[in-house]
């Protein structure tokens, strides 16, 4: 009995002490700042509790990342798995120390690992030197569109507004003799607006009676054609009475000495400052308005046969008024549009010195690659065996195959091609796979020259090529050409130069490819073409 207790405590100890965890490191070699990947591993119970550490250094090495844990059930039993990303910013050796992992609260510990920290050697004789770039600007969150939009507002605020002030600058009643249909009627009129304006109520009586013998003897000269706004008072009465025999005036004696009194107290008001009380100056205004009317009224009526005369000219009159209401309204807006494309051109100027030329076509004019760069981006798959890149725009699958030569058609089973533009355009991608017949060995190198000759059948010319070795994130091979072109546009009759990038792969006799092309110098365009290149991977062949 005892014996099978000790063998029962023996397996007991030996399940709990055979408990181990399996320490493992992708690399013990890496360069400052680069990233060690530590891996612990350990087989348990699925009753058992396992707790990994989180902390923030093992030793001297600090962790960047903590991964979550990988779990693999093989029975009864699980294997848990946790990475760490580990990494140190000085050159060194450094030793990773034994690490406790919780096993149902016990302490289990992994192995220590000795590392290498190695710096960077550079060669200051064949590695350019550059200057230290200037600070970066962070943009805003809010982006710039709010600027455009007060921009915008200012200046819809400011075109109201000069609007309305030339409007009322040019409908501003101007100072014209206004035309009247007869002296009698002018005279009349102008005696009604000499009430209204209370001269001598307001204690400008030389004024009252200026105006008022001026309207007198305009009348009497447009009237009866005496010079009476040049005659003094005895000349114009003397005038008078001749004219009034000559063109048989029915004037009484009494109307004319009325006329005479009233300029005669005019006189003395201008000329020798008298005051005339109130009820005189009602009195002398009757005696002008009464002394207008009896002259017209003395004044033999001429019967106008012929009307037809008088009519075209209010006609004309009437047309003439029309035209220059015309006129005046076109000139207004003439005048507002002018002063706001003016002050368009002045912010245009102001933003074009302040912050540049491309500045203003990139917010202003428009810039496509721009618009792309700030787009939502796609990140697909095509092909077979596919290409996964990152795109700004969803690739379109064309039929490419009619386009090549008829020798290299015949040696293709399967060709699928994804584009988005076309050579002429400011921004081309493509995507292509291919699958051979007859598997064959592929020359990448050659395979790149082929593919340039394509683009040169398709207009491209000056073709200035650099080639080089070409990983993806998962380490496949190829091969990746660069350069410039220029495409010759003949509809347009104008040539571009463009900047391309060419990556090639061969996995198993097949052909896989993608080209992006953009203006040279353009930035976007380049941040384009550094996006997507990051992104490719390649589904691998069997």
């Amino acid at each position: 009995m005892k014996f099978k207790i000790y063998i029962f405590l023996l397996l007991l100890s030996t399940s709990l002490f055979a408990q181990k965890v399996t320490t493992s490191i992708d690399s013990t070699k890496k360069k400052i700042g680069a990233e060690f990947k530590l891996t612990l591993k350990t087989d348990v119970d699925t009753l058992y509790k396992v707790k990994f550490p989180e902390a923030k250094n093992f030793g001297a090495l600090e962790v960047i990342q903590s991964y979550k844990i990988d779990t693999v059930k093989n029975g009864a039993r699980y294997e848990l798995i946790k990475k760490y990303g580990l990494t140190q910013f000085d050159s060194g050796k450094y030793i990773i120390p034994k690490i406790p992992v919780l096993i149902n609260g016990k302490p289990i510990f992994s192995d220590s690992i000795k590392v290498e920290v190695n710096t960077i050697q550079v060669d200051t004789l064949k590695q350019k030197m550059y200057d230290i770039k200037d600070i970066a600007e962070v943009e805003s969150p809010l982006g710039t569109w709010w600027i455009y939009i007060l921009i915008l507002l200012a200046i819809t605020v400011a075109g109201f507004f000069i609007y309305k002030f030339i409007k009322k600058r040019l409908n501003q009643p101007k100072v014209e003799e206004i035309v009247f249909k007869s002296p009698i009627e002018k005279a009349t009129t102008l005696l009604q607006q000499l009430e209204t304006k209370e001269l001598w109520q307001k204690g400008e009586i030389k004024d009252y009676y200026s105006e008022l013998t001026d309207i007198a003897r305009n009348y009497i000269e447009e009237e009866i054609n005496i010079p009476a706004m040049e005659s003094t008072t005895s000349e114009l009465i003397e005038g008078l009475r001749k004219a009034s025999k000559q063109k048989k005036l029915k004037l009484s004696n009494e109307t004319v000495e009325n006329l005479e009194k009233v300029l005669k107290q005019a006189d003395l008001v201008k000329f020798a400052k008298v005051k005339p009380l109130d009820y005189e100056i009602e009195e002398d205004k009757k005696r002008i308005s009464s002394s207008i009317v009896t002259i017209h009224k003395s004044i033999p009526e001429i019967v106008e046969e012929n009307d037809e005369l008088a009519l075209w000219n209010e006609q004309q009159k009437e047309l003439a008024r029309l035209q220059k209401l015309k006129k005046q309204k076109r000139n207004r807006i003439i005048t507002t549009v002018g002063i706001v494309l003016g002050m368009l051109m002045l912010i245009l100027m102001g933003l074009i010195y302040f912050k540049g030329i491309d500045y203003v076509k990139d917010n202003f004019l428009g810039n496509p690659t721009k618009e792309l760069v700030e787009g939502e981006w796609i990140y697909s798959e095509y092909g077979n065996p596919g290409v996964k890149v990152e795109t700004p725009k969803v690739l379109k699958r064309i039929d490419a195959l009619k386009s090549l030569p008829n020798t290299t058609a015949a040696m293709i089973k399967e060709m699928q091609t994804f584009v988005y533009g076309n050579i002429l355009e400011d921004f081309y991608i493509t995507v292509s796979t291919i699958k051979y017949k007859k598997e064959t060995q592929i020359d990448l190198d050659k395979t790149a020259d082929n593919y340039l000759n394509l683009l040169q059948n398709q207009g491209a010319q000056n073709i200035i090529t650099k080639t080089e070795d070409f990983d993806t994130q998962k380490g496949i091979s190829g091969k990746k050409a660069y350069g410039t072109l220029t495409v010759l546009d003949k509809i347009k009759g104008k040539s571009t130069k463009m900047y391309y990038e060419l990556l090639l792969f061969s996995q198993n006799g097949g052909l896989q490819t993608i080209l992006v092309m953009h203006r040279e110098e353009d930035k976007y365009g380049q941040q384009i073409v550094e996006r997507m290149l990051n992104s490719v991977e390649l589904q691998t062949t069997e």
